[in-house]
């Protein structure tokens, strides 16, 4: 019996696990660990429609391109918004990994998603990694892959809590022997705390500035508690008034208000999975603790505000920004292990003819 090419390529090609994130997209490749960290960014040419780069070298051109070239982030709250822009990003991503083979890769992928989503947007992540080159294509539960990636005991008779704060979304879920038991899930993140620094320059200090410039402002002195030492950090942007360049010292108690609003939903929805969690997975939940994953869980005090307010412990993941990157790639490594977290996940390519 002849076997179909699709299957003699998949001999040669190297599993991956993605963490398609709204605002960064992480590849691990079975055996070698994450091996692609970079922005989900593509910038395109309007004209012809192709991708003309992609990541770190897209996001450089956000506000610099000229009227013909477009640089897009195809993601939006951790959904696809743009199916065609997504495929040509994984299909870059996947020939990245396998620039060395001369045969056309076609890897298994198991790619992260926010749990919210539905099934419609859950198949475009599919099929834009079987049109991308994949041969098999399965989706995992954010939640779920930060847990595996957090060295959670998914899998064990015991409640574990994971809230995962990414670009797009938040996700808080219990979990216990391989299932999600509590989810919840709201479209407010990063992107959103951002925004909010954004609104805030220009309300109260007449002051225009970009994502970059803010995004550096909550990384620099951005918090969600007081701090031992308060910070301060300049933002430099244009003048609401004159339209001149404009610089702004601010503190890190100023910028701590400007974002309360995002922040403070995101402590409202761990509390409400505490409260809707049954009694006995909340008594482990208070002797193992809540473990933070996600980008946004670097927010300077975030942890020390949710200890506050839950009474209960909280602990960083180690490396919180490749937690869901490293759950999937440990799925894709171990599929026979977490068919309970994949059950009805997978799509296969059509096989070419022999």
């Amino acid at each position: 019996m002849i076997r179909p090419l699709s299957a003699l390529f998949g001999l040669f090609s190297r599993d991956l696990g993605i963490d398609l994130g709204t605002a960064n997209t992480l590849v691990y490749v079975r055996g070698k660990g994450i091996v692609i960290s970079e922005p989900s960014v593509v910038a395109v040419d309007k004209k012809t429609r192709r991708a003309l780069a992609v990541g770190v070298e897209a996001k450089a051109m956000v506000g610099k391109t000229p009227e013909t070239i477009v640089a897009v982030r195809p993601l939006k709250d951790g959904v696809i918004a743009d199916f065609d822009t997504v495929e040509m990003m994984l299909h870059y991503f996947i020939r990245k990994v396998h620039a060395q083979q001369l045969i056309t890769p076609h890897p298994r992928v198991v790619i992260g998603i926010p749990s919210g989503v539905t099934e419609v947007e859950k198949r475009a992540a599919k099929d834009a990694a079987l049109s991308a080159g994949a041969r098999e294509a399965y989706t995992i539960e954010e939640p779920m892959a930060a847990a595996i990636g957090a060295g959670l005991p998914i899998n064990e008779p015991v409640g574990s809590m994971i809230v995962d704060i990414g670009g797009g979304t938040t996700e808080v879920a219990v979990i216990s022997l391989g299932g999600i038991v509590v989810n919840y899930s709201i479209r407010v993140a990063g992107d959103e705390i951002d925004e909010a620094i954004i609104q805030w320059a220009r309300r109260d200090h007449n002051l225009v500035i970009g994502e970059r410039s803010a995004e550096n402002a909550k990384i620099a002195a951005g918090s969600a508690y007081p701090l031992e030492e308060e910070r301060r950090v300049v933002l430099r942007g244009r003048d609401l008034l004159t339209g001149l360049p404009k610089a702004v010292e601010v503190s890190s108690v100023e910028i701590r208000d400007a974002i309360a609003g995002p922040v403070n939903q995101i402590v409202e929805l761990v509390k409400t999975c505490v409260e809707e969690t049954p009694p006995e997975l909340v008594a482990d939940i208070m002797e193992r603790g809540i473990v933070l994953a996600g980008g946004g869980a670097l927010l300077m005090g975030l942890d020390k505000r949710l200890m506050a307010e839950l009474r209960m412990p909280v602990y960083l993941a180690d490396d919180p920004l490749t937690c869901v990157a490293r759950g999937t790639g440990r799925v894709a490594e171990a599929l026979h292990l977490y068919q309970r977290a994949l059950a009805g996940n997978q799509q296969r390519r059509t096989p070419a003819r022999s």
